[in-house]
C-alpha cells in the first residue's frame, strides 16, 4: 500500500479556516486514490510531535497554517521528507516568494505532482530558524506583539507593536562575527535571511538562494530611528541592501552586546543577545 500522506493543521490559522483547509485538501487527496491522516494542533509542540510521530513514514507532510506551523513540522522531520505548504499565517513569507497556490484543490495537486526544492535550515541558540532570524528593534516588536497576543494576529498588530517598542528605544551597539571573523565597526541592527519577502510588505535582496548554505546577513550600521525609517521605506519601495544597510553572506554568526538586546527567530519571540546561529542541514519543499 502507498505511504500515506500527512496533514498537520493549526484550525484557527487563516482566521479560523485552518481546519476547513485541512479536510477539504484530505478530501482532493483521498479522490486521488490516497491515504490521509488529519491532524489538527491544539498547542504548542504538537505539529512537531507529529511530524516527527508520523511524518517520516508518510509519502509528504502537508503544513495548514502559518510560517511557525511549518517551523515546527520541519522540526520534526529529517532532510528526506517532502512538505507541502497550505499558506494561511499573518506574513505567509515563504509563500510569497515561491507563488504557492492557496486553494485546497490546487494544494493537494502540488503534494501530488510538485518537485522538490532544497532549502536550507540553521540554528539560533537551539532553535530552528529557515525564514528570518532578527536582532534589534524588530525583534523587539516581536516581543511587544507576544505580550499582548490573545489569538490570531494581523500585520496591523506588528504596527502598534512597533509603535510601542519605539518608546524610549536607544540603538545598541552589537559586536558581529561572521564565519569566525569579526565585522570591523558598529552594528545597531542586523537580519540573518534565508528569503526575500520579509513580514509580508519588505524586500530583502532577490540574490538569495534557498539551497546555497549560506545565510543572507542584513548589517545595520546606523539603527537610529530615522535610518531605520528611511532602511523600511527602501526595503518597501525597492529592496535591500542599500543605504545604511550593508549584505554579507555567512554560515556562522555570533552577536554579542554589553546589555541584553532581544532577537527573534521566524517571526517568534527568542531570547535576548548572546546569540548564535548557524546553518545545520536542509529541509525539503514542495514547489510548483
Amino acid at each position: 500500500m502507498p505511504s500515506p500522506v500527512l496533514i498537520v493543521a493549526n484550525p484557527i490559522a487563516g482566521r479560523g479556516r485552518g481546519e476547513t483547509v485541512a479536510h477539504a485538501v484530505a478530501q482532493a487527496l483521498r479522490r486521488a486514490g490516497c491515504e490521509v491522516d488529519v491532524r489538527l494542533t491544539r498547542a504548542r509542540g504538537d505539529a512537531q510531535r507529529w511530524a516527527r510521530e508520523s511524518g517520516r513514514g508518510a509519502r509528504c507532510v502537508v503544513s495548514v497554517g502559518g510560517d511557525g506551523t511549518l517551523r515546527e513540522v520541519f522540526e520534526g522531520l529529517d532532510e528526506h521528507t517532502p512538505v507541502a505548504l497550505a499558506p494561511l499565517g499573518t506574513a505567509n513569507v515563504l509563500s510569497i516568494d515561491l507563488d504557492l497556490p492557496r486553494e485546497p484543490q490546487a494544494i493537494a495537486a502540488l503534494a501530488l505532482a510538485g518537485r522538490t526544492q532544497a532549502i536550507d535550515v540553521a540554528r539560533a541558540n537551539g532553535a530552528l530558524s529557515f525564514l528570518v532570524t532578527g536582532v534589534g528593534l524588530d525583534a523587539a516588536a516581536v516581543a511587544e506583539v507576544e505580550r499582548v497576543r490573545r489569538g490570531p494576529i494581523t500585520k496591523l498588530a506588528y504596527v502598534g507593536a512597533m509603535w510601542r517598542a519605539l518608546h524610549g528605544y536607544r540603538a545598541p551597539q552589537l559586536t558581529v562575527e561572521l564565519d569566525g571573523q569579526r565585522v570591523d565597526g558598529p552594528v545597531g541592527m542586523l537580519l540573518i535571511s534565508n528569503v526575500i519577502h520579509y513580514g509580508g510588505s519588505f524586500r530583502l535582496s532577490p540574490q538569495r538562494r534557498l539551497d546555497d548554505g549560506v545565510f543572507e546577513v542584513y548589517l545595520f550600521r546606523n539603527a537610529s530611528r530615522s535610518a531605520l525609517a528611511r532602511a523600511a521605506l527602501r526595503a518597501w519601495l525597492a529592496h535591500l541592501p542599500g543605504g545604511a544597510c550593508e549584505l554579507r553572506r555567512a554560515r556562522s554568526v555570533l552577536v554579542r552586546a554589553d546589555a541584553p538586546v532581544p532577537y527573534h527567530v521566524d517571526g517568534d519571540r527568542g531570547g535576548a543577545t548572546p546569540l548564535e546561529f548557524e546553518v545545520c542541514g536542509q529541509r525539503r519543499l514542495i514547489v510548483p
